[in-house]
């Protein structure tokens, strides 16, 4: 049984709430107009506890930039710090809108870090290389284009045009953060919208080359993603990897979850949908 010992700190996480005044897509069980509800929902219970920050995993709104005028404000609710980072649906808008949505939700950049009880939380843009977050002619669509050929040659799963890869540029920051991080003693959480673990059609595509970085580094201990809505679970090389599952999801069951930091494990509550897990952590 986990020991009743305090936590270091306790954070908050929402996944894919994909707001927009959209009627629901019945095919998909997704209800982008209920995620206002939904979300209040969930910044209630997080006020009630003592959290560090909450982080909001991608997909903050459907598309159409004036969701952003509804849903910030309920954020804005929320006492505790906040964090975001972007998902694909955030940039289903006006092409003149797409350099501007980090800027749109107060993001610092579109990948930064931070740091917290110990632990270094490194947020990535997972939608850097894409077929849908650049305007058209950027060479970014066009290396996207190749990555999802060699998949597809492949026969894998993830060449899809709803996933997207970090540049060559972003891959070398981060792991400058990793060897920065293991120079300081600090164990690390990354957090993208994209999975990358286990094999599923919405991985990042380049999860391959992201798993292969992140076996290298053992402080890594745990990989926040969404986009799945349906949530993902794994383990490999020391590192959890954690598929939260999507709030726009269902006509009446919310999606969201406590993550509680202990010294020697991580316990995720969830609430609604979202699964309660105690995860261990090697060498603790």
């Amino acid at each position: 049984m986990p020991s009743p010992t305090a936590p270091l700190f306790r954070f908050g996480v929402v996944a894919d709430p994909q707001y927009a005044a959209l009627e629901p897509n019945l095919a998909l069980d997704r209800y982008p107009a209920k995620s206002l509800a939904k979300l209040k929902e969930a910044i209630a219970e997080f006020n009630r506890h003592d959290l560090a920050f909450v982080v909001t995993l991608g997909d903050i709104i459907d598309g159409r930039w004036e969701s952003f005028d509804a849903v910030l404000p309920v954020y804005q609710t929320l006492r505790h710090a906040r964090h975001f980072l972007l998902g694909n649906h955030d940039f289903a808008v006006a092409p003149e809108h797409l350099t501007e949505v980090a800027a749109r939700v107060g993001m610092p950049s579109a990948y930064y870090d931070f740091a917290h009880g110990g632990y270094r939380f490194i947020v990535l843009d997972g939608n850097e290389i894409s077929l849908f977050a650049s305007p058209e002619g950027d060479p970014r669509r066009a290396e996207a284009k190749l990555l999802m050929k060699a998949l597809h040659e492949a026969g894998a799963p993830n060449s899809q045009r709803w996933n997207a890869a970090i540049s060559d540029t972003q891959h070398a920051w981060l792991t400058a953060k990793l060897l920065k991080a293991k120079a300081a003693g600090e164990k690390v959480v990354i957090m993208n919208h994209y999975p990358i673990f286990p094999e599923n059609s919405h991985n990042a595509l380049d999860s391959d080359r992201m798993l292969a970085l992140l076996a290298e580094h053992d402080h890594v201990v745990a990989y926040l993603s969404g986009h799945n809505h349906e949530g993902n679970f794994g383990f490999v090389d020391g590192t959890y990897f954690i598929n939260f599952k999507g709030m726009v999801d269902t006509e009446d069951s919310n999606a969201y979850a406590i993550v509680s930091v202990y010294e020697d494990r991580l316990e995720i509550e969830g609430f609604g949908r979202e699964e309660n897990r105690v995860l261990a952590l090697q060498g603790a």
